[in-house]
């Protein structure tokens, strides 16, 4: 995504949205948060790799030395936060429905053995090295370029496999369009890829436009009409700012539609650094503010500004809405206990970690609570979704003979 957002960002540094102080707020962050590590409600938990949450009580390895969830009668999970491999430019097609022996997952835990050091009381990029990190960036080269060995087991046999592995019965599929010159079709690709396959009815289909396409409403309309049920754009890799007025066309028609959106939410710490100005949390109020029918989900429950995300979610309880995924298992207590068990979605951001990743810190802070653990795994999404379908009832803009997003989703 890095090396993507290096071609796409054109848009300069604005000292009045970004100041030193809030950078300064990030490696305060940062360095706050290694050293509280293993001191919350849960004490430590540092595994090697993915695979040595088979420690935990929940998992175990197959004959493969794959995990998989042993929790009898689980919900089966709706995961709000998944993509699929990416190819953009003159990167060569991919086989989204090969199967390959394992996941290469991009932030890849698991590609040593034993795996890296995995703490899940930290937000989850603080696991990987500088050399993870340079790996990242050439591997987002190689997905503009010559293609990536580790992109192609990227698909929907994969992903399939893990979910099913991991109790996880549905999982939206979020592209993000870049606005490159060419190459940039993630949206008709992967839902092309979707309906082609023998699973299409274990996805949640994504779309994106991105806001400085004249026609991007129009898109919507399309992508709507095509069967997508939820939007993704990326404030840091679309190089905009939320409450900037060139949005609220498309945050006004997502509404009409009964699309939610997703964004990205918040500094993840890993994006070029000129992409932070975007993302911080103030940022995000205009939208939520004027646009109360439309639902908001803030990916990564703001990130590493998770602490900034925590007001805006208890000042718009109406249409914001907290994915969870990368937050450590002490902050995700910390949202249940100030923003409510019934604002929490779970989304794992496959594939750049493991599903069982985010999966584990739920498990962990609902162990007791079935009420709980069932509506971050999937009632809350579903309550959401139901949510934006009936302002788009109300609106009389969704066809008669449309499926609306809860029949669809379930």
């Amino acid at each position: 995504m890095a090396g993507v957002s290096a071609l796409a960002i054109s848009a300069c540094h604005d000292p009045t949205r970004y100041s030193d102080a809030d950078a300064a707020r990030l490696d305060a962050q940062r360095r706050d948060e290694l050293l509280r590590s293993g001191a919350g409600p849960y004490g430590r938990q540092v595994f090697h790799g993915y695979r040595g949450l088979a420690e935990l009580p929940w998992y175990e390895l197959d004959a493969k030395g794959r995990l998989r969830c042993t929790v009898e009668n689980l919900p089966a999970a709706i995961d709000i936060h998944a993509h699929l491999g990416i190819a953009l430019l003159l990167a060569p097609e991919l086989d989204l429905q090969a199967q390959t022996p394992r996941v290469k997952h991009i932030l890849d835990c698991d590609r040593a053995d034993p795996g890296c050091e995995l703490d899940l009381d930290v937000y989850i990029n603080a696991n990987f090295t500088a050399a993870d990190l340079s790996a990242l960036n050439k591997g987002a080269l190689a997905q503009l370029t010559w293609g990536s060995e580790d992109t192609a087991t990227h698909t929907i046999p994969n992903l399939i496999d893990e979910m099913d592995s991991c109790v996880v019965g549905q999982a939206a599929i979020l592209p993000i369009c870049f606005g490159l010159p060419f190459g940039d079709h993630q949206t008709h690709t992967w839902r092309d890829a979707i309906e082609k396959s023998s699973h299409a009815d274990r996805f949640i289909t994504g779309a994106s436009v991105h806001p400085r396409d004249s026609d991007a409403v129009a898109q919507l309309r399309e992508h709507a009409e095509r069967g997508a049920r939820i939007v993704k754009l990326h404030p840091a890799m679309q190089r905009f700012f939320p409450d900037s007025p060139e949005l609220y066309p498309i945050y006004e028609e997502c509404g009409r539609l009964g699309l939610p959106i997703i964004f990205h939410g918040g500094r993840a710490g890993i994006e070029p650094a000129y992409a932070h100005q975007f993302t911080l949390m103030r940022h995000y109020e205009g939208a939520f503010r004027d646009f109360p029918k439309t639902q908001f989900i803030l990916g990564h429950a703001g990130a590493r500004d998770v602490a900034d995300a925590i007001p805006l979610a208890k000042k718009y309880p109406d249409n914001v809405w907290l994915g969870i995924h990368g937050q450590g298992v002490s902050s995700l207590q910390q949202l249940v206990d100030e923003v409510g068990g019934d604002r929490l979605l779970f989304g794992t951001d496959w594939p750049f970690y493991h599903l069982a990743a985010t999966q584990a810190k739920v498990l962990m802070i609902s162990e007791g609570d079935s009420g709980l653990r069932r509506a971050i795994l999937r009632d809350n999404a579903l309550r959401m979704f139901s949510q934006s379908q009936a302002v788009a009832n109300a609106s009389s803009t969704t066809k008669s003979g449309a499926k609306s997003a809860y029949e669809r989703i379930s």
